[in-house]
């Protein structure tokens, strides 16, 4: 598919395909036609564009998934300790998700205190 369908079915702009094209986050291929110079998006993209999503809003940021992709790509990954890098990325995305638990639990209680009866005195 050309970029303007994937930017459709996507949600996202152009600009931003083009700019995680450019951190290696998505890969397309030379149009079939030699006469232009159009680009083809795999039908995956949409796949690798929900998780670079998900990953973003659990707070990871695209350098760091341009690195961690960039390394699982590699021929050749040494110097790179991938379960280090993972262990670290499990463990800050399990701590925001405690603080959103913590922060939830207490819009639940501020909800339920609006709820209740007034205390008359």
């Amino acid at each position: 598919m050309r970029i303007g369908e994937l930017a459709r079915r996507s949600g996202l702009s152009r600009d931003t395909l083009r700019f995680y094209e450019r951190q290696g986050l998505i890969e397309s291929q030379p149009g079939a036609e030699a006469t232009n110079s159009y680009r083809d998006y795999p039908e995956e993209a949409l796949i690798t564009l929900n998780q670079i999503a998900d990953a973003q809003a659990a707070g990871m940021s695209i350098a760091d998934l341009a690195m961690l992709m960039g390394q699982l790509q590699a021929a050749d990954p040494d110097g790179f300790d991938g379960e280090a890098f993972l262990d670290a990325r499990i463990a800050e995305v399990a701590a925001r998700i405690a603080r959103a638990e913590r922060f939830l639990e207490s819009l639940r209680q501020a909800r339920a205190a609006l709820a209740a009866p007034p205390v008359l005195r």
